[in-house]
């Protein structure tokens, strides 16, 4: 897994994939079996102190003391950061109508989530590490996170790592993506190609797939007749002069959403290309 220095990254991927397993693997709060991790350059664990100094986390559930206003929350974390900027703390506070005096047991899921954001960011990171963070929140409330994080992103250039099941909302604000699927990494690219490469082709007489596609064929399955419809990754306009020879004809390149794409993506991890077609 490789988030590329400035990006948007959105890790993608279903409820027990293993997306925040790996987050907490990166952050070093659990230890990996094998393999190595490096975060803003330092290895994970033994130079995690350094990359978290640099790193804003927003985790999956609310891990703050409840008993803490708003105000000795953000003075409680200052004091891990030389970074900290109080002006940007205090204005964020004020931008999510954050009351300094309200006691963290008593914010409502919105005020919660608008607040681990200004945690996260008030002490300008360069990496921000957000697990599922706009989860549950109204379209208000997620609207003023987001835009808080974008404006962030713009004026740093910050790198973000997100993980979200909401797709189209990752769609909107990512630049790359990444897709998890039982703890494996199965697909991994820019955004526009995820986007806008992954495609449904209808085919008459289709051909035998001798391990020539100038594509990734990620499933097929029989239609009627002797058509079949297939999903494609990686493809180009000029891939239809494949078809063009022998007996089979391209009828229909179908474009897909994101949500779908992602899918397929988990569909064809999970079942070898091919395997459709030969059941039908």
């Amino acid at each position: 897994m490789t988030v590329p220095t400035g990006s948007v990254y959105g890790f993608l991927g279903p409820n027990g994939s293993g997306k925040t397993t790996t987050l907490r693997l990166l952050l070093g709060m659990l230890p990996a079996d094998d393999g190595a991790i490096t975060v803003l350059g330092h290895d994970v664990p033994l130079g995690v102190h350094k990359a978290l100094a640099k790193t804003g986390y927003v985790p999956e559930r609310l891990h703050l003391y409840p008993t803490l206003t708003v105000e000795e929350i953000m003075r409680y974390h200052a004091a891990f950061y030389p970074d900290w900027d109080d002006a940007r703390a205090e204005q964020l506070r004020r931008g999510f109508s954050l009351r300094a005096e309200q006691p963290i047991e008593r914010l409502s899921k919105g005020e919660s989530g608008k607040l681990m954001m200004l945690l996260a960011l008030a002490h300008n990171p360069e990496l921000l590490v957000l697990d599922e963070p706009t989860d549950g929140l109204d379209p208000v409330v997620r609207r003023d996170v987001l835009s808080a994080l974008l404006e962030y992103v713009a004026a740093r250039g910050a790198t973000v790592l997100i993980s979200s099941h909401l797709i189209h909302e990752q769609e909107r604000i990512c630049d790359h993506v990444g897709v998890m699927d039982g703890g494996r990494l199965v697909a991994e690219m820019p955004m526009t190609t995820f986007r806008g490469g992954i495609k449904r082709l209808r085919v008459n007489k289709a051909p035998v797939d001798r391990g020539d596609f100038p594509f990734t064929l990620l499933s097929r399955g029989a239609t009627a007749g002797r058509e079949e419809e297939w999903v494609v990754r990686g493809w180009q306009p000029a891939m239809r002069e494949y078809f063009q020879t022998g007996d089979s004809e391209l009828r229909e390149v179908i474009d897909l959403d994101l949500e779908e794409s992602f899918v397929e993506l988990l569909r064809s991890a999970r079942t070898p290309a091919g395997i459709a077609a030969e059941e039908n």
